[in-house]
């Protein structure tokens, strides 16, 4: 009988090959040719999918970068042709106190951000992942700032904290004389909290989704041990957060350096330069004083910063040398 026979068979294994040392001495799959002379390998292509995305990203990301960094070793009012000025635009910059104090505005404000959003993201959305009751509705209303455009937000806030009609002119036993933008302590918080209101449900969905991740058997396994919530939420939750922590952190810090419209709309950079961050500084520079060559030595400074404190971040937390997404800490 031939399914008899076929069934009874032994499976065939597969063929060892002579390989780098450590492998398994199995021929890879992806590696395996087909045909006769000329034939292609069949396996994952890679490449062909990464292509679409890879060339999305050097036309509208790696090629203007390179445009920045050319013009910011020159001289240009937008008008007339560019002249190389070598390092003039750099060195002004570095002799610029109103540049110096906005890069520490931008890293003051990236903290805060970081600070202030990333407990209240992840307790959010730990909470969000769990099984509440109505906590599907009251996810839903929590969610609704993320989809408003800053420019929205901000202009709805701006009018909210005006001195002269909105909330603090109503409640000046809380706001003292109601003016929130007058001072830059005010400013800086009114600052922090528009964002944080803004891009807290982001992160809250980030950290909703890993924690939806975690096996619940590390938690059942936790309970027969007689570990209460905090316990588990600590020693459980918390290390298997880790890579979304990760991943959240680094948003904030790229999003929070290049902060622009917030700023813009709610402060215009006052009182005085008190709020003005380097992005908003560039914005002043480029359009405001039509110098764009300084303008592009800051735009490629806040992105070598980013991606400085970006690095730092992955190599201390050990990211780039993970192998597993349910790695803990």
């Amino acid at each position: 009988m031939t399914g008899t026979h076929d069934m009874n068979r032994t499976p065939a294994i597969p063929k060892r090959s002579k390989g780098p040392e450590g492998s398994d001495g199995f021929e890879d799959r992806a590696t395996v040719r087909r045909g006769g002379p000329g034939a292609v390998a069949v396996g994952r292509p890679g490449f062909l999918w990464a292509a679409p995305a890879a060339l999305f990203f050097g036309l509208f990301a790696i090629v203007p970068l390179i445009m920045v960094a050319v013009l910011s070793f020159a001289s240009w009012d937008g008008l007339s042709d560019p002249e190389f000025a070598g390092l003039a635009n750099w060195k002004k910059l570095l002799d610029d106190p109103v540049m110096i104090k906005s890069l520490w505005l931008s890293v003051l404000l990236t903290v805060l951000g970081v600070a202030v959003q990333t407990p209240l993201s992840i307790l959010l959305g730990v909470w969000a992942a769990g099984h509440q009751r109505n906590r599907a509705i009251l996810s839903a209303i929590y969610f609704v700032p993320m989809l408003l455009s800053i420019a929205a937000v901000s202009v709805l806030w701006r009018a909210l904290l005006d001195p002269n009609l909105g909330v603090p002119a109503q409640a000046t036993w809380l706001f003292g004389d109601g003016n929130l933008f007058g001072m830059q302590a005010s400013a800086i918080g009114v600052l922090v909290f528009v964002s944080t209101w803004q891009f807290t449900p982001l992160h809250t969905l980030i950290y909703q989704g890993a924690a939806r991740a975690v096996p619940p058997v590390l938690y059942q396994a936790a309970q027969i041990d007689g570990a209460g919530k905090v316990r588990q939420f600590f020693h459980i939750t918390l290390p298997q957060l880790r890579n979304a922590i990760i991943t959240s952190m680094i948003l904030m810090v790229v999003g929070g350096l290049t902060t622009f419209d917030t700023v813009l709309i709610l402060t215009q950079g006052g009182p005085g330069s008190d709020t003005t961050i380097s992005a908003f500084y560039m914005y002043q520079k480029a359009f405001k004083s039509f110098d764009y060559g300084s303008a592009s030595a800051i735009a490629l400074l806040l992105v070598l910063v980013s991606t400085l404190i970006s690095l730092i971040v992955v190599r201390l937390s050990g990211y780039d040398k993970m192998r597993s997404t349910m790695e803990g800490l």
